[in-house]
């Protein structure tokens, strides 16, 4: 256990170092929440009855998008363990004395809690004093609040979880880009990344959260602007867990079966 704390720490630190980055994608995600807020404001104005969610629900559920994003974006990978997996550097990684699953996922897990620990603090004490409706509230209840704590750390797992997925397809293929790019289209998606889930038809609605997908940052989400109910709430963090636990153990499978099977040539 000490030496994945120690990837941890020694991962986290290295990402801190990049505050002037963080700064320009505070105001970038700051101005584009804005620019979403007031595009969904223009269609409510235009008929305020016809939405799934109150717009004050609305403009929580896009400034924690915003403070977040660095935590929930799907389209970031770590490039140097493709790099270990295309230029055969992952012998390296294999003499070391601990589990390479467990290695990269905690390796994963602190590169972006680095990112959002730059970013989020500072875009949620603005949007929170924001005159209502456009800025953020506080959660419905104490329960609800800590119902959302659990659910962002599970959301979060199960994306690296899904993640840590196409890694190891990169040990079947040439070139990872492709298969990167298609998970990424796919999965901002059908996250409720670009339209959040409700707004999808009613029918679609169902398969959207029983998806992983729809457990990442969609269900945290929409705990705290209160848009689920208490029971719908539970249910959905029960859900979450399952997809972490399963994609957890596909993922140690494919693992397995990759470095069976991998050869590093050279010397």
């Amino acid at each position: 256990m000490k030496q994945y704390i120690s990837f941890f720490r020694i991962r986290f630190a290295a990402g801190l170092q990049y505050r002037t980055a963080a700064w320009a994608g505070i105001s970038t995600q700051f101005f584009w929440g804005i620019m979403n807020i007031l595009m969904y404001r223009a269609f409510y104005q235009s008929n305020p009855e016809g939405f799934p969610m109150d717009f004050r629900q609305l403009t929580g559920y896009v400034w924690l998008q915003q403070a977040f994003l660095a935590m929930f974006m799907t389209w970031f990978y770590d490039n140097e363990i493709f790099g270990h997996i295309t230029d055969g550097s992952i012998a390296y990684e294999l003499c070391r004395p601990c589990d390479l699953y467990s290695m990269w996922f905690v390796k994963n897990m602190a590169i972006r809690l680095s990112r959002v620990a730059l970013r989020c603090f500072p875009i949620l004490l603005v949007v929170a004093l924001l005159p209502a409706p456009y800025g953020i509230s506080l959660p419905v209840s104490l329960p609800a609040f800590l119902l959302f704590l659990v659910s962002m750390l599970l959301g979060f797992l199960v994306l690296i979880a899904f993640n840590m997925l196409v890694y190891i397809s990169a040990f079947y293929t040439i070139s990872p880009m492709g298969i990167r790019i298609l998970v990424t289209s796919v999965l901002e998606f059908l996250a409720g990344a670009v339209i959040p889930i409700p707004f999808f038809p009613k029918w679609l609605q169902p398969v959207l959260y029983a998806l992983p997908f729809g457990s990442v940052q969609s269900t945290p989400f929409l705990v705290y602007v209160g848009h689920l109910d208490a029971e719908a709430a539970v249910r959905a963090v029960a859900l979450q867990l399952f997809w972490v636990l399963a994609l957890v153990a596909v993922g140690r499978f494919a693992m397995g079966k990759a470095l069976k099977k991998v050869v590093v040539q050279g010397g």
